[in-house]
């Protein structure tokens, strides 16, 4: 049989997917994403609070479909009186006490707003309409797939006085916070459009290139996204030049491959820089207040233990800066930057830094939808920063032993939530829960337990070496909780589906039990339950009397085969049988009378978010 020219085509490309490593195949799953680039132009007046704006955008349409319509986030629209943030922060019976009831009081030199002056695509003007903090905009001619199209756009916007994230005169006195500051193009995916209304939750971008000039008062010291390319000019810290004397200055940024620019402005700021070892150079902007100067100048070579780190375990990071900049409302992680508070101890200080720092990886390098896949941003930061402050510990540039049990809090977290019968599936829309408080705790803990859990589900070895393969798999690609699931799949052997629909679109939960131990003539069986709707492998760990200890793991029939992982000696993990998920007994054999055993205990290194551990161990506990 002769082949026609398209058979030949399918035949190799059939063939290549065949031997593709399985990461390369999986990551292009007819994966597409837009590409952007933006040029900026403001001009902020520090007397009025306002600031003049232009921007030229280049957009292509990577998609397979054809726009004619695009939309913009004005994220300032929300600090109105009668906005949708404010509405809903007089609507949640625990609105978040950052916001209050504050939108409503602010008077008209206070709010934000920002205010579209024109609008071209290729030198069209362009019609649009505002509702809220998006701005539909009808295209003049539709841009079809592949094709580029270039906006140019000019506003005038004020800056609201701080409430959350973005804002002037925090609470610590620092001027500007300019976090989503400007018209944004929404995010277009293969979800559509992403043109959320702002309600305080967190962000979905392009990735694309920023250069922005910003020109202000020439007595405030600017810290921004990305590297300052007139430094020489500027001094400040930047360089070892005077600053010019003139009224103004013009401080041009460029930040390459980033999906937001984030900057902030104070005429107090202290600069201190320092370049890593690796050649990465850490800034840190803050007011040198008597009450905290030390720990900031402490922060940045602890920062730099913290980066090797991340990048040995979690990925390399790919810029070429990083700021610790004082300014917001707690702390919040943007490209190459975070807005922190800048009053804390040592510990805090360090604690919240490395925290925002984790989200380049998670957030800023893998670009999760913040709408759908919030926890995987919260968890994985909350996971790994973890992780780091062990570390950080271990290498005695924090106070304080190594905690042996570091995920406890997020485990206790989740077991208020589900006690407190306010828990909803993780799937739930960011912007829907019905509390903020089962939103934040989703988000950051049983966000983080999940992954902590699935490195007991599948062990440390598979798990530190998917969390690799995930991050050099799915960088700069918007990767969902499936891509996540097959990464792990691929690392361990095992199927793992299964644990992503029950933590993620259930609100099952877990209790195992150590029922009884029997003894039968030849040595005892042990009888285990399960007494909760969720099905999970189970560790169980023997204390004999000599003083021995002996590991086993019983893995999960639909998990198609067993972890590896060795005890907290070394001891290699012995596997047992399968438990079948849909029975709720298991039982198997060893050969020790139970006097010659001190005790036996399921999930011996709680990384199991069993909410019952009084029914764990075997004698039961006799309190």
């Amino acid at each position: 049989m002769r082949y026609g020219v398209i058979s030949w085509i399918c035949l190799i490309y059939g063939l290549l997917c065949c031997y593709l490593p399985q990461t390369e195949a999986q990551a292009t799953r007819n994966y597409w994403q837009q590409s952007i680039s933006y040029k900026m132009a403001v001009r902020l007046d520090v007397h009025t609070d306002r600031f003049d704006g232009e921007q030229t955008i280049k957009y292509k349409n990577n998609s397979p479909e054809t726009l004619d319509k695009v939309y913009f986030h004005l994220y300032l629209n929300a600090f109105q009186p009668g906005s949708a943030m404010d509405i809903q922060s007089n609507t949640l019976p625990d609105a978040d006490p950052r916001i209050g009831t504050d939108i409503g009081k602010l008077q008209p030199n206070e709010i934000g707003y920002q205010r579209i002056l024109s609008l071209t695509q290729d030198g069209k003007p362009l019609k649009f309409e505002v509702a809220g903090t998006i701005l539909e905009v009808t295209l003049a001619k539709p841009i079809r797939p592949g094709q580029s199209t270039k906006f140019f756009m000019a506003y005038e916007a004020q800056v609201p006085l701080q409430i959350r994230r973005s804002g002037r005169d925090n609470d610590e006195g620092i001027r500007y916070s300019m976090a989503q500051w400007y018209p944004k193009l929404c995010e277009y995916d293969t979800r559509g459009w992403h043109a959320d209304p702002y309600l305080a939750r967190e962000f979905y971008g392009v990735w694309g290139d920023y250069d922005v000039q910003l020109t202000l008062d020439a007595g405030y010291m600017v810290a921004a996204s990305g590297q300052l390319v007139n430094a020489s000019k500027i001094g400040y810290g930047y360089s070892y030049v005077s600053p010019p004397d003139q009224d103004e200055l013009t401080w041009h940024f460029v930040a390459r491959n980033v999906h937001d620019f984030v900057w902030a402005a104070d005429p107090d700021y202290r600069h201190d820089m320092h370049t890593c070892a690796n050649g990465v150079v850490l800034h840190a902007f803050y007011q040198p207040h008597e009450s905290f100067v030390a720990q900031w100048e402490a922060l940045l070579p602890i920062m730099e233990e913290a980066l090797n780190y991340m990048n040995a375990n979690f990925g390399k990071y790919p810029y070429p800066v990083y700021s610790f900049i004082q300014g917001g409302d707690g702390g919040m992680e943007y490209p190459l930057a975070t807005l922190i508070t800048g009053n804390r101890s040592l510990g805090s200080l360090v604690g919240v830094s490395v925290h925002e720092m984790m989200h380049s990886w998670y957030q800023m390098v893998l670009g999760f939808n913040e709408s759908y896949y919030y926890w995987m941003d919260e968890g994985f930061a909350n996971y790994g920063a973890q992780r780091v402050m062990e570390h950080l510990k271990a290498k005695g540039l924090l106070t304080g032993p190594p905690d042996p049990m570091p995920f406890k809090s997020f485990y206790n977290g989740y077991a208020n939530l589900v006690e407190g019968g306010i828990q909803e599936p993780l799937s739930t829309h960011a912007d829907h829960f019905n509390l903020h408080t089962a939103y934040s705790i989703s988000a950051y803990n049983k966000g983080a337990l999940f992954f902590n859990q699935m490195e007991y589900v599948i062990g440390k070895p598979a798990f530190d070496k998917g969390l690799l393969d995930f991050y050099n798999t799915w960088k700069f690609k918007h990767p969902d909780d499936n891509d996540f699931i097959r990464i792990m799949e691929q690392s361990s052997g095992l199927e793992l589906d299964w644990y992503k629909d029950y933590m993620v679109y259930s609100t099952k939960t877990i209790d195992y039990s150590v029922d009884t131990v029997f003894y039968d003539g030849s040595g005892s069986t042990v009888y285990l339950s399960r007494r909760d709707y969720m099905p999970m492998p189970i560790d169980v760990v023997i204390s004999l009397a000599n003083g021995t200890r002996q590991y086993f793991t019983i893995p999960l029939d639909i998990m198609l085969g067993a972890k590896n992982e060795q005890g907290a000696g070394g001891e290699p993990y012995q596997v047992l049988p399968d438990w079948d998920w849909v029975n709720l007994i298991y039982q198997f054999h060893i050969p020790y009378n139970p006097d010659q055993i001190s005790s036996l205990t399921i999930d011996p290194t709680m990384r199991m978010a069993d909410l019952n551990r009084d029914n764990n161990t075997w004698p039961p506990s006799k309190s």
